[in-house]
């Protein structure tokens, strides 16, 4: 005879409740992880992107997301003729407030050069960028679609092509335009800001800057022999992809990190504290059914078992509840959440580690109970 399973059955309708409120708070522990997830996806999809080898940045600079990067748009010439450099490309990065259907949208504008590395990998649909100006390829995330039309800066930009899975950190939807079109954007004034200017005296500098350049190698090419060229001759800052990778990972998203496993892990003590509670109540409410297990001669682990198994039964169904939740909702959210297989398997670990502890008030208090109860009034 199963105790933990009659006594389920006989208080059935407070166990579910207690289950699915318990299945919302891991439904919440899981998403926060996914989002953690999401945010590395999101930021490494983007420095991905180009498939380069090498970033050339400014000098002394970390690259165009961890901080300020402006270089001259000539360096990607010099780059190109380096030793091993097989391909190059100039490549801007802003984030634009631009406007669609008369409301405001957000969007992380890429500039590069056709032909050359810094684009979109892949399409879903329609065409690469063919003419020089006002052509955009758009992530399906900012909910643009073939044929429209966005307005940025004084220019609008025709979508000609979607792709996917290119999202910007802060979470604004990648758009690519040509290089030309970013420079504009950036550095374009508008006709009294011109005026301004020139009634300062201020002469205008040159508008042919970059954020940076990245590059291919050719087979064989030593990654770091290249870097090192690039930082003792050029006078610039050169990052292999992994480096820029790992500064992205340790430090673009490093706070979002600390915040979110700060508030996963109190999630996980609330969690405890309720399973505890739950187990501490439903013992409470048997205790003369505990005693009278004592007076028959029931031994002690039959008695820990029956709590230990309600415990568990509650961690392991809160827990499938809310996974089947999040994963069918997690594409519902407004930023990417990614629920990894390997993240599932390690927090079912930490809730049964979790439910066990939380038992201990329960069995404390089990193991207590005079057998002698059970003849009372």
């Amino acid at each position: 005879m199963n105790l933990a399973l009659r006594d389920i059955r006989h208080n059935l309708g407070r166990f579910l409740l207690t289950c699915l409120g318990l299945s919302l708070l891991l439904g919440v522990v899981m998403s926060m992880i996914g989002i953690y997830r999401g945010l590395v996806a999101d930021a490494l999809g983007i420095a991905r992107a180009p498939a380069a080898q090498i970033w050339v940045v400014e000098a002394k600079s970390r690259g165009p997301f961890a901080e300020a990067s402006r270089i001259p748009g000539d360096t990607r010439e010099a780059i190109a003729r380096i030793a091993g450099v097989a391909d190059s490309g100039s490549v801007t990065y802003q984030s634009v407030e631009a406007s669609f259907r008369d409301r405001p949208l957000r969007l992380y504008v890429i500039g590069f050069e056709p032909g050359r590395p810094g684009g979109p990998r892949l399409l879903t649909e329609g065409r690469p960028i063919t003419q020089a100006r006002f052509e955009m390829i758009a992530d399906a995330r900012g909910g643009l679609s073939i044929g429209d039309v966005v307005t940025m800066g004084r220019s609008r930009f025709h979508v000609v092509g979607t792709t996917t899975g290119q999202v910007a950190s802060g979470g604004d939807p990648v758009v690519y335009v040509t290089l030309k079109d970013s420079q504009r954007l950036q550095f374009d004034l508008t006709p009294s800001a011109q005026r301004r200017e020139q009634a300062r005296g201020a002469s205008g500098g040159s508008s042919d800057i970059v954020n940076a350049v990245v590059a291919t190698l050719i087979p064989n090419a030593s990654t770091g022999l290249v870097a090192d060229t690039i930082r003792r001759w050029k006078h610039l800052n050169a990052l292999s992809q992994e480096e820029q990778e790992t500064i992205l990972t340790r430090s673009v998203v490093e706070m979002a990190r600390r915040q979110i496993g700060l508030f996963t892990s109190l999630l996980l003590a609330v969690s405890a504290v309720i399973i505890a509670l739950i187990i501490y109540t439903l013992t409470i409410d048997k205790l003369r059914e505990i005693a009278t297990l004592k007076l028959i001669g029931a031994p002690d682990r039959v008695i820990i078992g029956l709590i230990v198994q309600q415990a568990l039964a509650m961690g392991v169904i809160g827990f499938g509840f809310g996974l089947a939740l999040i994963l069918t909702i997690k594409d519902r959210f407004p930023r990417r959440v990614v629920i990894e297989p390997s993240d599932v398997g390690v927090l079912a670990l930490v809730i049964l580690a979790v439910c066990i502890l939380a038992s201990g008030l329960g069995v404390r208090l089990a193991l207590k109970v005079d057998p002698a109860k059970a003849l009372g009034g």
